[in-house]
């Protein structure tokens, strides 16, 4: 090929125009969804229009909020997927109250395919084999659009803004959770009040079952998780062996993605239509005020919270699990934490870090600090460890025995003596079936967590280290549980006071005597 000199103006011209087909090349594919079903595509964060240094602040926040794991889709590829250490990307991850959107996504495609006549359709009439106590005219009323509002009207305490959990420890230990639902006294007339009510969607369970003739957890697999390409995945079940409605699924955050990309795509996935574009809008326009008075934005409809001011609508489970979708910024969002996150906040962060519809100039600096940002969240840092004492011998392999507490602990035994220090643990499951459950596992002494065996309520990774004498810290995380519990315990002359923070964060200290 011919030598050929280009002048300045000439070569303009042509990254112009290379730049502008690479930009409508990303424009045409952001305009054709890119279906995830056998993997996530991923990019950079500029070619999807999104700065990454932006990101790397982000993820940054994250970590001030104990997240576990971030991640970010757009234009239908992951720009940003980052995990917090002790957390990986190969444990799967509790995602609680988002339950109920899954279950919520389940009714509104039995309703769709025609299996459920109508969302107004009277709850009761799909328990008419049941004796259900406290029926009256308002009981009669709810409706199945009332249980997906949390405007049923059934009395219930479930802590939301105050209260005590009552009603959710009580649910727990039933040996039919549907009755013990059902049988509830009602509070208000249907659809006049919001109320936060885990029964619901746990009804709604059972009416899928009814309406199907299969689980819950199977109906989503056949027709839900199946053609997203979800196949791995845990789903708790009631003592009759319905698929827990209002908590009890774990996923990866991938596949969590993948349920946002649904509502994102308007209820379609691969050109077949699994919702109702009435479905989806509905969501997209929540329009139940639920009272929430930390947060008087919200609104909320069909098991999902929306903050229609910021056009965002979400999927919420305790400790920040979410699922959260931004249709005029074309972005999935995927959280999950060991504690509490701000919506807006987050919201904000995220549409921020939209610059442009098309691809922005790459970014190499920017890329750089988001890639050290990520890095730094997925290494564990070594905490101070204190000397340990004579009393670490005396104490190693007692087994010490509590009473009734606010933190379910029935006993504790440490090996801190030996060459691999470990603990074992009991606890009250408040479940008449299996009252109690034991756990042990490797506990760290050198600054540095230990991880347990995979279990049914996720990987329990352990840390402790004296803090004088007599005082024991134990620092353990529930990887993919969202939980994490600091407990301090004080040895004298064969006791311990155990001391701690309930869910509500509630201080509560317990005497325990060694047992033997």
């Amino acid at each position: 090929m011919p030598n050929k000199q280009f002048g300045l103006s000439e070569i303009m011209l042509a990254g112009f125009m290379l730049a502008s087909s690479c930009s409508l090349a990303i424009a045409q594919t952001a305009a054709e969804p890119i279906w995830p079903t056998k993997q996530w595509q991923t990019s950079t964060p500029e070619e999807q229009g999104m700065d990454s240094a932006a990101l790397a602040k982000l993820v940054a926040f994250g970590a001030t909020r104990s997240f576990d794991s971030l991640l970010l889709v757009r234009h239908g590829r992951i720009v940003l997927d980052a995990y917090y250490a002790p957390y990986t990307a190969d444990i799967p991850h509790a995602i609680n109250s988002s339950t109920k959107a899954v279950i919520g996504t389940l009714v509104g495609m039995v309703h769709k395919d025609g299996l459920l006549d109508d969302l107004g359709h009277p709850a009761l009439d799909f328990f008419g084999d049941r004796s259900i106590a406290n029926v009256d005219d308002r009981k009669k009323a709810i409706t199945i659009q009332n249980l997906l509002d949390m405007t049923s009207g059934l009395e219930w305490d479930e802590g939301f803004e105050g209260g005590t959990e009552q009603s959710i420890r009580d649910l727990g230990r039933s040996p039919d959770w549907v009755k013990f639902i059902l049988d509830r006294p009602m509070a208000h007339a249907p659809g006049e009040a919001f109320y936060y009510n885990s029964g619901n969607p746990h009804l709604l369970s059972a009416v899928i079952t009814k309406l199907t003739g299969s689980s819950a957890q199977d109906y989503a697999s056949a027709k839900l998780f199946g053609p997203l390409g979800i196949t791995s995945f845990a789903w708790r079940r009631d003592p009759q062996g319905l698929s827990t409605g209002g908590f009890g699924l774990a996923m990866y955050p991938r596949d969590m993605a993948k349920i946002g990309y649904l509502y994102l795509r308007n209820g379609n996935w691969e050109d077949k239509q699994l919702l109702r574009p009435d479905w989806i809008d509905k969501v997209n326009h929540d329009s139940v005020n639920m009272n929430a008075t930390f947060d008087p934005s919200l609104r909320y409809s069909n098991f999902f919270w929306a903050i229609p001011d910021k056009h965002v609508y979400m999927t919420v489970g305790y400790h920040c699990q979410v699922i959260m979708v931004l249709p005029e910024v074309d972005v999935v969002a995927v959280m999950t934490a060991r504690d509490f996150c701000p919506f807006g906040k987050m919201a904000d962060f995220i549409s921020g870090a939209v610059k442009s519809d098309t691809a922005l100039p790459a970014d190499a600096v920017g890329a750089s600090v988001l890639a050290n940002t990520i890095d730094v969240a997925a290494r564990e840092k070594r905490t101070e460890v204190g000397a340990t004492p004579d009393i670490a011998a005396a104490i190693s392999g007692k087994i010490y025995k509590f009473p009734d507490n606010g933190l379910d602990i029935k006993s504790l035994s440490l090996t801190l003596a030996d060459p691999n220090p470990g603990y074992e643990l009991e606890v009250d499951t408040h479940n008449p079936v299996k009252p109690s459950a034991k756990f042990r596992g490797p506990i760290g002494l050198d600054g540095l967590y230990r991880k347990g065996e995979a279990a049914e309520t996720g990987v329990r990774a352990v840390k402790g280290t004296w803090l004088d004498r007599h005082t024991f810290a134990i620092d353990v995380q529930y990887l993919g549980a969202g939980e994490q519990r600091k407990w301090t315990l004080s040895f004298t002359d064969g006791k311990v006071n155990f001391r701690g923070k309930d869910r509500q964060g509630r201080e509560i200290s317990i005497d325990g005597e060694a047992g033997g």
